[in-house]
């Protein structure tokens, strides 16, 4: 099975089944000279992981994070620091329940990648699917852990449900801090209310629903990315993509830029003390591929839970029509966790896309109206 690993200059790769022994990451172009300790990993793997509410799946696992190489400290250090050598994390499996899925083990569960798994390798894991299950996100999470520190406190990336369900948020009532004190990761108040209820109607009938989760990455400089084949919102689609159970990526106004007028979609730029001044951002903070010095902005919309108790028309292995009910531990909204995985793939792009600018240009970029490279 190949196509494991993403990223150009800051690269990662996962390994690792959700019900195997353990999972993890090996991230390989990090430089050296960061420190580096696991609890600042831990603190991010702490935020996605499973059973920190009744919204999420019961399955409970303390994600802890071991770093086993690519690091180093000793009394000439304060602490450890990457050495630019490979750092491989590990994260044991330590709640999995595989006889759950004895009863699907050669059924394909409609809305899962069990068929197409199948059709292509003639072999599957079938105990919470293997690769294809969102417990792979965690070793996501803990490379984009790495990506940050690399990125430094300057580019701040942060993510929100915005949606659940047909039910909306009210931008008007944004409040970044909101989405800490609630299980929803929600940056409005009222809205988490009322999802509260509703999923709980939702459980009651035997259902899932999706959502959609938005990003922003503020602070990136204007230059990351390339023309063409090298695009910062193509590279950001890609990866926001990959990521378990999403169908759907939009940066900046996304699908509703095709109702605007040209005149309504062009950012428009007067002069800043510090520089070009956008009067808008439409864009998402990236045109012709590059970004602009703007906030780049993400959506990506997850389907429903595809594990659900109510039964669903199938075909098993032989070609057998069957009915499949999944039983187990399942998020009714695989959106709710999926905010720091977000957060993270965004991570992993910009530090990719940083190490490459630096590479190219040294890192410099002509500013109207100031010294600099022209």
């Amino acid at each position: 099975m190949s196509h494991n690993t993403f990223g150009q200059l800051f690269r990662v790769t996962t390994w690792g089944e959700s019900h195997g022994p353990a999972l993890g990451c090996v991230v390989d172009g990090c430089p050296p000279g960061i420190p580096l300790e696991a609890a600042e990993i831990q603190q991010w793997l702490d935020l996605r992981k499973p059973g920190t509410s009744r919204f999420v799946t019961q399955r409970r696992e303390p994600d802890e994070v071991r770093i086993l190489s690519g690091v180093f400290g000793d009394a000439r250090t304060s602490g450890q620091v990457t050495t630019g050598a490979p750092i491989s994390l590990m994260i044991d499996n330590l709640d999995q329940r595989s006889r759950d899925y004895s009863d699907i083990a050669t059924a394909f569960r409609p809305g899962h990648a069990d068929y197409p798994y199948f059709a292509k390798y003639g072999v599957r894991d079938y105990r919470g699917g293997g690769r294809s299950s969102a417990r792979e996100t965690a070793a996501r999470v803990a490379a984009g852990a790495i990506a940050r520190k690399v990125l430094g406190e300057g580019v701040r990336i942060r993510a929100a449900l915005v949606q659940l369900g047909k039910l909306k948020i009210d931008p008007g009532r944004w409040d970044w801090a909101e989405t800490r004190n609630n299980p929803f990761w929600a940056p409005d108040a009222e809205a988490a209310a009322r999802w509260e209820s509703y999923l709980d109607e939702l459980r009651k009938d035997l259902t899932s629903v999706g959502a959609v989760v938005e990003v922003h990455a503020e602070g990136v400089p204007a230059g990351w990315g390339a023309q063409l084949y090298g695009k910062l919102d193509a590279e950001l689609a890609a990866a926001l993509m990959s990521i378990n159970a999403a169908k759907g990526v939009e940066i900046g106004e996304g699908f509703a830029s095709a109702e605007l007028t040209g005149q309504q979609n062009a950012d428009e730029m007067r002069m800043g003390e510090d520089g070009p001044l956008f009067l808008s951002n439409h864009a998402g903070g990236v045109l012709g591929g590059i970004s602009t010095g703007q906030t780049v902005i993400a959506k990506v919309a997850f389907k429903p839970t595809s594990s659900i108790p109510t039964p669903r028309r199938s075909l098993n292995e032989t070609g057998e029509e069957i009915e499949v009910r999944t039983t187990g531990r399942h998020d009714p909204c695989v959106a709710i966790r999926a905010a720091p995985v977000v957060e993270a793939m965004t991570a992993c792009v910009l530090a990719d896309a940083f190490l490459r600018h630096r590479a190219q240009t040294g890192g410099g970029a002509f500013v109207p109206g100031q010294d600099g490279r022209r």
